[in-house]
């Protein structure tokens, strides 16, 4: 194995990704925690990150070819129409007890690689981030916040550069041997505090949203800021956006608040919607 290659298994291993947490030396099968029909968390996900031209996609393949097999297929996602929010919604739904998810796409920044994070936590699922080092970089190309093992979302990490091989044994103890943390408080569904809250949640986020499209509708132009009554700042669309796709992010808005309701957060709750449409509209 490369001296890099070592490095980030080294790494993985300190930072308690890679094989049993409980210390057991109980040989286990490959796919047991997480492979079987019957198994009782999901199968893990793999998030890729690194420059435009280090390799990521020819990685994702190779990790799509070892992780996949009888037992389970594994499944690339791949850049999607709809930006951050549209990529979050295909890792949920790929999700599942039978197969692997790999992320190529999207995953330049860290506010990204923690969202990921959340997701695999909330769904009880292993998961670890390769970092294809390298790529010619250029003034132009989009920015890239390099992963730090430091940041629980960013371990266990396996970094790997140019033509090394892939250090698929400890990415297969990573995956299928560890114990995923169990669900924070802050990535489990709570009930609500309040009965007024889903009241309000869903009134503000259809008038955030009749808002959008009343101004698209007066003939808003791309780079416009819309404004909402109430509200101190604006949204500016860069693009026409449908009011399917509104819908869409207005869901996951309301399924993600509602992990933490609290009547505090209720005269902010506009503010929050249209700063998470800012983000999720490119």
């Amino acid at each position: 194995m490369a001296a890099s290659a070592q490095i980030a298994v080294a790494r993985a291993t300190a930072a308690g990704g890679v094989g049993d947490p409980s210390g057991s030396s109980r040989p286990r099968r490959p796919g047991q925690n997480g492979g079987g029909a019957g198994a009782g968390r999901r199968m893990p996900l793999v998030v890729l990150c690194g420059r435009p031209g280090s390799g990521k996609s020819r990685r994702a393949a190779e990790l799509r070819a070892a992780l996949g097999g009888p037992e389970r297929q594994a499944h690339v996602v791949a850049e999607a129409e709809g930006g951050r929010a549209a990529l979050r919604a295909e890792v949920e739904r790929r999700l599942s007890r039978r197969d692997v998810v790999i992320v190529d796409a999207g995953n330049e920044l860290r506010s990204i690689r923690y969202e990921l994070y959340c997701v695999a936590r909330q769904a009880g699922t292993a998961r670890c981030l390769l970092h294809c080092a390298g790529g010619p970089g250029g003034p132009d190309e989009p920015p890239f916040e390099a992963p730090d093992p430091r940041n629980r979302w960013d371990r266990p990490l396996f970094t790997v550069h140019g033509e090394e091989p892939l250090p698929l044994a400890a990415i297969r103890g990573a995956l299928f041997e560890s114990t995923p943390p169990p669900p924070h408080r802050a990535t489990r569904t709570q009930p609500l505090q309040s009965s007024s809250f889903l009241h309000h949640l869903d009134r503000v986020t259809q008038e955030v949203l009749a808002a959008v499209m009343a101004a698209q509708r007066s003939g808003a132009q791309p780079g416009e800021v819309v404004r909402v009554p109430g509200v101190a700042e604006g949204l500016v669309l860069n693009r026409p956006v449908s009011m399917a796709e509104l819908s869409r992010l207005r869901r996951q808005f309301i399924s993600y608040t509602k992990m933490q309701p609290s009547d505090e957060n209720l005269p902010q709750l506009a503010s929050m919607f249209l700063q998470y449409l800012s983000r999720s509209i490119q």
